[in-house]
């Protein structure tokens, strides 16, 4: 064999490693990419599920108890984080489950806060222990025949609260023995902010 045959061999040899090396580094260099794509995904899921469980949470706006603040078909976030550091107060929009039926949620605004006594006249006038609630946001009269059992004092334990739609004059709320005082424990959230529909899309005013 000549050395220029022995020459085109080494030649050969190289070329051939260097190429080995080339798709050696190729595949490290995928396998590093769908490592990545996967903690990225993994991370995502991981944060998809602490938003959902204990952050926020989707939910849409079912019947007309809630007109004209809020519409039939409206989706909306929950904000399952802020009664984490303070109480609900009054006029805040809350979702809780609904006690007779399986994954069903009430939507409904806060009225009397714990400890208060809560009172409807016959003409409408909601009372706060014993004075006329001020009310800023739209809202219709309450017709005598829907005051329900408020047209009683009804006095709220330390844990309850007394909530409302806003649409007065159809909906079930606490009202109605059906749905009664809400505990604390049972708010699920707050309302926050409306996603759907989009000509309606921005953060949600509780007065």
């Amino acid at each position: 064999m000549t050395k220029g045959m022995e020459a085109g061999i080494d030649k050969s040899i190289n070329s051939g490693a260097a190429k080995g090396r080339k798709k050696s580094r190729g595949l490290n260099r995928g396998m590093r990419e769908m490592i990545s794509t996967l903690l990225y995904l993994l991370i995502v899921l991981c944060i998809t599920y602490v938003v959902i469980h204990y952050v926020g949470q989707r939910t849409e706006v079912w019947g007309a108890s809630m007109e004209s603040t809020l519409n039939d078909g409206d989706n909306l976030i929950v904000d399952k984080i802020t009664y984490r550091f303070r109480d609900p107060q009054r006029f805040d929009i809350i979702v809780f489950p609904f006690q007779y039926e399986e994954n069903t949620y009430y939507i409904k605004r806060i009225i009397g806060l714990p400890g208060e006594t809560v009172q409807i006249g016959l003409d409408g006038t909601i009372y706060i222990d014993g004075e006329a609630l001020e009310e800023t946001y739209g809202r219709e009269v309450i017709k005598p025949e829907n005051v329900g059992i408020a047209i009683e004092p009804v006095v709220l334990e330390e844990d309850e609260y007394f909530v409302m739609g806003d649409n007065r004059n159809n909906s079930s709320d606490s009202r109605t023995e059906v749905v009664g005082n809400i505990h604390r424990d049972d708010i699920i959230g707050r309302a926050w902010m409306r996603i759907w529909p989009l000509s309606e899309i921005g953060i949600l005013k509780h007065q």
